[in-house]
């Protein structure tokens, strides 16, 4: 088995939420979202960790999350931080958001040294897209052969106001052509879900569309396309204070350059996460049936 990475995106700043929710207690013994992540990637044969966070949070991550995984997986940290740009590059004034989820992966490079998978901290995605995705890069052998893993657009929505969804279009081969990004997504009753488009007419969806969640594998090449495109970003939308350097964007571009491809992987599971704070009740539910159920031990860290 190789060294296959499970690199976590932790520095968003969870600003709907109202709070850090990356270390916001979901499961009944005090278990965090990341920690069934972590646990599930570790069953899909991931064997290191690397969390992607911001020096703010450090201390309190490293005593919520740190602390209980460094004993059980190798566990390494690296710091998305403004200032880390390439050289000529500037952090322009006034501004404070991070630069973005492509930009996350970037400041993971250094400790990455194989085939490895992104994942956000606050969503759960359960332990199928883990094993699926363990073994394609495992078994992976082309260096610009990529992978995510998809979700069924009715398992990703909130009761609780809209949402934003990268909505997938697959080529006959099952490789993905393109991710559509869709705002003010709401669920329409009837086990489908409806939206506006930018000129505002309304779009039907049957529900059954499988849509990009943040959960990708990657070869190690991709951080040559990152850093391409990293560049441009800066130099054409560097100036403004609160554009971000997309990672679905990213690869998309990489897709229509021929510089890459990317097989869908379905997920069997379904997906919960914490968008609004009304949301927590229902995570905490499902985390709950699938402990009863016998899919987790409870606790999950035993003394």
């Amino acid at each position: 088995m190789k060294e296959t990475t499970l690199a976590v995106l932790a520095a968003g700043m969870g600003s709907r939420y109202g709070g850090l929710k990356q270390i916001d207690p979901v499961g009944p013994n005090g278990e965090i979202i990341l920690d069934y992540s972590i646990h599930d990637a570790m069953q899909g044969g991931f064997n290191k960790v690397v969390f992607v966070i911001r020096r703010d949070i450090e201390q309190a991550f490293r005593e919520a999350v740190g602390a209980k995984w460094e004993k059980r997986v190798a566990v390494e940290y690296a710091f998305q931080q403004l200032d880390a740009l390439p050289a000529g590059h500037a952090i322009p004034e006034g501004r404070q958001k991070p630069w973005g989820t492509g930009h996350a992966v970037l400041c993971a490079a250094d400790k990455i040294n194989g085939p490895f998978a992104a994942i956000n901290a606050d969503d759960f995605y359960g332990r199928s897209g883990f094993v699926q995705l363990g073994a394609a890069l495992n078994d992976n052998t082309d260096p610009k052969r990529h992978f995510m893993v998809g979700y069924a657009l009715r398992n990703t929505l909130s009761k609780f106001g809209s949402v934003s969804r990268g909505v997938c279009a697959a080529n006959p081969d099952g490789t993905l052509r393109e991710v559509v990004e869709r705002t003010k997504i709401e669920p329409d009753g009837a086990n489908g879900a409806v939206a506006a488009d930018e000129n505002g007419a309304k779009l039907a969806f049957s529900g059954d569309e499988i849509v990009s969640m943040n959960f990708w594998g990657f070869m190690p090449s991709v951080f040559d396309g990152l850093r391409t495109r990293f560049e441009s970003f800066l130099r054409e939308r560097g100036n403004e204070l609160k554009s971000e350097f997309y990672l679905p964007a990213a690869v998309a571009d990489m897709i229509d350059a021929s510089e890459a491809t990317v097989s869908i992987l379905k997920s069997r599971d379904s997906w919960l996460g914490v968008t609004y704070r009304e949301d927590k009740p229902r995570v905490q539910a499902g985390i709950a049936e699938l402990v009863n159920s016998g899919v987790y031990p409870s606790p999950l860290f035993p003394a």
